[in-house]
């Protein structure tokens, strides 16, 4: 349960003795579709690490409000330290994709106490959405109007597409989150970091950018993929769990 009473749906494999790593997805996506269908739970649960994991609220499982003032960058952030306090943890490897890589970012630059390191994935720098037609969007969601922008057009079918997506949510979500905290080069994150991105990905400069930036940071470019195809990445996994190895073992 979230500090404001929103449900949050968990997701936790592995040996719980083991070195947690905090998987935080993508915008309108899910901890299943991003993390387990994907592949990183049972590639990091192999490599000795346990995988927790949630679907951010307005996703998955979770619950989903309509109203925008129930969504920010930094209470996003807070619902992922609320499932680690939850289970004892004080300390995890953050693992962010796009929406999570932001939020990932907030947490690994204002509590690195709780994220001795972290590996995000499709980060922009900014606010990726600034763009994005609100009322347009809303139109299509109560009654299929066309969207004209090819941003918005991009997302909300995207999104709509996605069995179990609340697109009213989602849409609060981008709306609660506009104007507030962003990806910054001038601060960033102080903890071992890696950040990927698709060759094919729009935000592939923003990502390298962001890690040259931290003074612990690492770009990896993952060969034929775009913004929606790197989380199935071999090449992300492999850098990723060489990074969480390389941390485990100097701990």
């Amino acid at each position: 349960m979230a500090e404001d009473g929103t449900r949050l749906a968990v997701y936790d494999v592995g040996d719980t003795t083991a070195p947690v790593v905090m998987a935080v997805h993508g915008f309108a996506s899910s901890a299943v579709l991003n993390w387990h269908n994907a592949g990183w739970t049972r590639d990091l649960t192999r490599a000795g690490f346990r995988v927790l994991s949630l679907d951010q609220r307005g996703h998955g499982r979770s619950g989903k409000p309509h109203d925008p003032s129930r969504f920010s960058t930094e209470g996003l952030a807070a619902d992922v330290l609320s499932v680690m306090d939850a289970h004892l943890i004080d300390e995890a490897v953050l693992l962010g994709y796009s929406l999570g890589a932001r939020v990932g970012w907030q947490l690994a630059r204002t509590t690195p106490h709780r994220f001795p390191a972290a590996v995000l994935g499709g980060l922009p720098s900014g606010d990726p959405l600034s763009a994005f037609d609100l009322e347009a969007a809303r139109a299509f969601a109560s009654s299929g109007a066309p969207v004209t922008d090819r941003l918005t057009r991009a997302y909300v079918e995207m999104a709509s597409g996605i069995p179990g997506n609340d697109l009213e949510s989602l849409i609060a979500l981008v709306e609660g989150m506009r104007g507030g905290v962003q990806p910054d080069p001038s601060d960033p994150p102080a903890v071992p970091l890696l950040v990927a991105a698709g060759d094919r990905d729009p935000v592939r400069d923003d990502s390298r950018s962001l890690a040259e930036a931290a003074p612990h940071g690492r770009f990896v470019e993952l060969p034929d993929r775009d913004h929606f195809s790197a989380p199935t990445s071999r090449v992300f996994r492999r850098a990723a769990i060489d990074l969480l190895t390389e941390e485990r073992a100097s701990a």
